[in-house]
This record gives C-alpha cells, structure tokens and sequence, in this order.
C-alpha cells in the first residue's frame, strides 16, 4: 500500500512540474514602422559596443570606458538599460573597464561578462593606478573581472561582480554549454590591433569554475587573428572552434582537439570580421548545425603584422562558406555577398530568413592614429543597405534586397544588432576612436543614434496564439497551441506553414552575437473546417547540446509571418545536468471535413449551406475541445493508472 502510494506521489509531482503555464496570447505590435526601413530612434546615453535583449521591453548596453556625456556617481557613464516601449534609458555603473569584453547568458537566466581592458583615462591611456581611483574615469582594471546581471522587468536591477575573476583577457569568447555554464575561451592580456606571442591568452576555462584554465595548441598555432575565436556548441556536444585559417572541433570534456579543413577565401576572426551565423535548426535537417560565414579580409598570416600592410586599403570579401562539422570537416560555397563586407552583423528572424546589416567594404576592424586611417578608423566605404538570405532559395538567388531601404548610420568598428521580440532588430553603436569623439571632429564618431529596421513581414496582421508555455523541457508531453481563423489568415489549410520558433538573440558585439541560435520544434496539426486548428508541439530535442539551457523567445509562424515573441526558459533554470525525459508521439497531420471525413493538408476546404455551416461550426468545436481535453488527461493517465493499483492492493 505504501509503495502504491509513494508512485501516485512522485507520479502527482511530476505531472505538475511538467506543467509550465500558459502564456497569455501575444497580441501586435505596439511600435509602428515602415517595412523594409530604418527608423531613427532616441540617441542612446553609452555607444552600445555590446548589447542584449534582456528582458521583453529591455535591453542592455555596455560601452569601453570613454568620456560619454552622461554620468553616473560622478563618472562617465559606460553602461545602460534602454526601455523600448518608451525609449527610457537609466544609466548602469560597472566599476570596471569593459572594453572589448565577451558575453552569454547562463542557463538559470544570468547574463555574464568577462574580461575587458585596464583602466584608462583620457584618450584610452593608461591609467596612473588600476584600483579604480584615477581620474577622470574613475574606472578599475576589467582585464580579469566577471561581471553578472539579472535583467529585470523594473529599475531594481544592476551590475555586480563575481567573486571568481577569470584569467586575464581582452577580446575573449563566450559560449553556453549544455548543463548552462559557459566556457570563456581566447583573448590577449593587453590587447590591440593583433595578438601576439608576447600577450597571447591561448587556454580556455568555465564559469562557474570547475577548475584551472586549459592551454590550447590550437590558440597558441593561430596568431596573430585569434582573438575573439568564433565558437559554437555543436549537437554532438563538441565545440566547432575557428581562427585565422584554422578550425577545429573541440571536445570541452576530453580536452581533444580535433583538426578540420582550413577555412578558404578570407580570414573570419577579428579583426577580419566577417558576419557569422548557425543556421536554423529544423526537424528537416534533424537539427544539423550549419554554420555560415560571410565576408572577411582575405589576408594572408605574414602580412598582418608586416609594417607595410595598409588595413584600410584592403577590399572586403564577399565570400560566403558553410560547414556542418557534425556531418563533415570540409567548407562549401554558398552564394557570396551582393557587396563586399567586413564587420557585418547577421540576424536571425523568426520567419527562418537572415538579415545582414552594418558593416564597411574596405578596411578591418580596429582604430588608431596614422597617416593613412580615416581619423582613428581602420575602415571605410560604410555599407548601409541591408540584404536578406533566404536558406530555403535556390542557389544563386538566396540574397536580396528587394523592398529594403539603407540605413542613413554609418555603423562599422563597434557596432552590434539584435532581434526583438516583435520581430524588428534593435541596431546601435559604431565608435572606431580610442576616446569620446564628436561629429565636428571626425568622419566617424563615437555613434549614439539608435535605430530600428523593420523586417517586410512587420506590419502584417500577426498570429495570436493561445497555448504558448513558458518553460520547454528536453523531451516530455507536447503542448497544445490554438489557432483561429485570423491566425489562419481565413484558410485552415495554412496550418500546413504553421510552426513554433525558438530564439536565442545572443549577446552582440563586433560584428558577433555570442549564442545566437535559432530551433523549430517539431509539430503536428489538427485542422476544422471552421478554419480553427490545432497545432501538437513537441518539447525541445532531447540532447541540450542542440539547444542549451537558459531564457529564449517563442514565435508561432504561419505562412512566414511571425506572432510576437514571447519569454521562456528552456531547460530547469539551473546550472546543472538537464533532465532528459522521454519523447511524447505526435498525432498524425489532419484536417478535418465538415462530413466527418479527412484530408491532408492538400486538401480543397469544402463549402456549404448556412444551415450546414453552423453544424459544421458545431462539430468542429467539439473535435477542438477533445483535442484540448485529451491534453489534460494524458498529463494525469499514469497517475490514474498508479490509482488502479492502489486500489486493488
């Protein structure tokens, strides 16, 4: 008897724990814009070097210590909250120089950042003292610190710092793993325009710590265009690793480090920067990583560093690769760029489409004081039509421009993007100068104007709706999303497009957004002749590596057109080893007639008379309504079957 009842109890809480709630409906877009365009928005009060979507109405910029007009505890301020809804900023105080930092998100929904520059005063120089008591700055050495933040939907949160500091690093990698630590890989010691033997950081290491740093053969063989090595946690649980020509699969548990081909036609890493991106992961492709870079300089090892090579003279490439090294070690060609591009930013939208913005066609990132620079700028030649890459096009025509309008910024060196979560991308920043410098000075200032663009898809009536949760688990029940008619846009047949999205937007900076990954989920349809349907999602895949921990935003799209994003937590909401529960079968796709019959998603919506119409309305509520019953009961059915047992015994 007792053990009847201990199963019924462990049965009850498990029900109830994969039980999220629901979300309420997403509904439109509140802001207005044009599609295809750049809208000007308030100036931000930092230069958003860095920035992220923390929360649905808030994201988080962070700056290099500079001279920016807006103080904070009697120091320029180099950090910031932008409320969208209203364009409210508040000013963040990091006592530490963030310059040049890298960031993620861990799994229980806390955004990091490590590493940066030392303290500076004016002009980027040296600071007398590294504790944070020099003036005019006031600021400390960011070199080692880990800095954390839990965005929060009021004025109540802030920057605090880790206990841990990390190795020292100046340009690192930030990665999240798939039990929601991150690994912290790369960087100089000092920093510049190269790394070198003489500064070089080649070792990687965890947050939260597990232990001391790790050297890495393949860090110390990739000089002088490693840092920011380009990383991504791959399916198989390894780390697909790329810098100057070299890639690599890294195997973060074993340590084994595992040569693929060499990268063809141009250098990717910084200060190269080439737009990169992992594309989306689909049931189609059996959640394959692809990942795509774009763009670069092609400049060959010995001539970075030679005192004759002129960065600003160097054309862009247009150059577009692909790898899946999960399937195989070697890059193929995709369609090059319409334009030559360095520093380019690659967005992923929740209609499956990539957006390429900012960006210059001559020169690499970085800056500083020569005969040849354009004031401090290593570039020039800004790009400022945006260009969509559509993966499901055929070869030669996957790029487009059509319906797109430039922007009227010129964003290059430190500049950064992100998606938000109505659908349009947030764009700030460019500042190629080593202090605060106005329009009057130079060609290319310290850049506050902030802007949206509106993807084509914007200003459609959106999806709304109802079932989205806001927790997904690895594996376990499928969820249950209502369609109606408007959703439909009035032909059930378009359930057949319909599809769940899940998006990491990822922590942007030069020209990177650290974790940016996109998910369809797998799903099934239930479809009525009242052009309602019902859509049968399934969990997240059950392997975090496909998807690691941590918060995400949930689109429903049909026929391309996007719903509003909603926030989830994917996985526990923990830093730990994610429960994998097992796989819930899917009903098969249908659509039901108003005779009773069935068709699949081909099928020709019938018509009928006024008085067949309501019954037809009548019977396919009622198939709608069971639909949503039998979700309930499948939750309960092992508890109800632990309570048989009981009852017999």
């Amino acid at each position: 008897m007792r053990r009847h009842f201990y199963v019924i109890t462990l049965t009850l809480r498990f029900a109830l724990a994969q039980s999220p709630t629901t979300i309420a409906a997403p509904g439109q877009p509140t802001h207005k814009g044009e599609t295809g365009k750049f809208e000007l928005l308030d100036n931000s009060i930092v230069s958003a070097q860095q920035l992220f979507l923390g929360r649905v109405d808030k994201v988080y910029l962070i700056d290099k210590v500079e001279n920016n007009p807006n103080q904070i505890n009697g120091h320029p301020a180099w950090a910031s909250e932008y409320r969208l809804s209203d364009n409210r900023q508040r000013a963040l105080d990091i006592p530490t120089n963030t310059f040049c930092a890298g960031g993620s998100v861990l799994g229980n929904g806390t955004w990091i950042n490590v590493g940066g520059n030392q303290a500076v005063t004016s002009g980027g120089n040296p600071a007398a003292t590294q504790d944070g008591r020099s003036g005019p700055y006031m600021d400390a050495d960011g070199r080692r610190m880990i800095r954390l933040l839990n965005p929060c939907d009021g004025d109540d949160c802030s920057w605090t710092t880790s206990g841990y500091q990390s190795e020292q690093r100046w340009y690192p990698t930030l990665e999240t793993l798939e039990d929601g630590s991150v690994i912290i890989i790369g960087g100089s010691k000092n920093g510049g325009y190269l790394n070198d033997a003489g500064q070089t950081n080649p070792t990687y290491e965890f947050f939260p710590p597990s232990g001391p740093a790790i050297r890495s053969n393949f860090l110390e063989n990739t000089l002088p265009a490693n840092l920011y090595p380009l990383t991504w946690l791959l399916p198989s649980g390894k780390l697909l690793v790329q810098a100057m020509r070299s890639t690599i699969l890294l195997d973060h548990k074993t340590k084994v480090e595992t040569p693929l081909d060499d990268m063809p036609d141009a250098v990717r890493t910084y200060p190269a920067s080439a737009g990169t991106v992992m594309m989306p992961l689909t049931p189609a492709n059996n959640w394959t990583a692809t990942i795509m870079f774009c763009g670069g300089s092609d400049v060959p090892t010995d001539q970075w560093a030679s005192p004759k090579f002129v960065p600003i003279s160097q054309a862009a490439a247009t150059s577009c690769v692909k790898i899946a090294p999960d399937v195989s070690g070697t890059y193929v060609n995709d369609d090059p760029l319409p334009e030559r591009r360095s520093m380019a930013s690659l967005i992923l939208l929740p209609d499956g489409k990539i957006l390429c913005l900012n960006g210059a066609k001559t020169g690499t990132a970085g800056y500083g004081t020569t005969s040849w620079s354009i004031g401090q700028s290593y570039a020039d030649d800004p790009v400022l039509l945006p260009v969509l890459y559509n993966p499901d096009a055929a070869a030669g025509s996957r790029w487009s421009s059509n319906g797109l309008s430039p922007s009227t910024v010129p964003r290059m060196y430190h500049s950064s993007a992100t998606l938000l979560p109505d659908g349009s991308v947030f764009v700030s920043g460019s500042n190629p100068n080593a202090d605060y410098a106005s329009a009057s000075d130079v060609l290319f200032p310290t850049e506050y104007r902030t802007e949206r663009f509106y993807p084509p898809y914007y200003n459609e009536r959106r999806p709304q709706p109802k079932g989205l949760i806001n927790k997904l688990s690895y594996g376990g029940p499928p969820f249950e999303v209502v369609l109606d008619a408007d959703d439909l846009f009035k032909d059930v047949q378009n359930v057949d497009s319909a599809r769940v999205v899940v998006i990491r937007t990822g922590f942007s900076t030069h020209a990177i957004n650290m974790g940016q990954r996109m998910i369809v989920l797998q799903s099934t349809y239930s479809g009525f002749s009242n052009t309602t349907a019902v859509l049968h999602v399934s969990q997240m895949p059950p392997n975090p590596a496909i998807f690691p921990p941590g918060p995400a935003w949930m689109f429903l799209v049909v026929k391309g057109i996007p719903s509003v994003g909603v926030q989830v937590m994917v996985g526990s909401g923990n830093i730990e080893t994610q429960n994998i529960l097992p796989i819930a079968s899917l009903p098969d796709a249908m659509i039901y007639r108003a005779d009773d019959t069935t068709s699949s998603s081909s099928g020709a919506s019938s018509t009928s008379s006024a008085t067949d119409g309501q019954s037809q309305k009548t019977s396919s509520a009622v198939r709608l309504d069971c639909w949503l019953a039998l979700r309930c009961l499948s939750l309960w059915s092992v508890a109800l079957l632990s309570l048989s047992l009981l009852l017999r015994g």
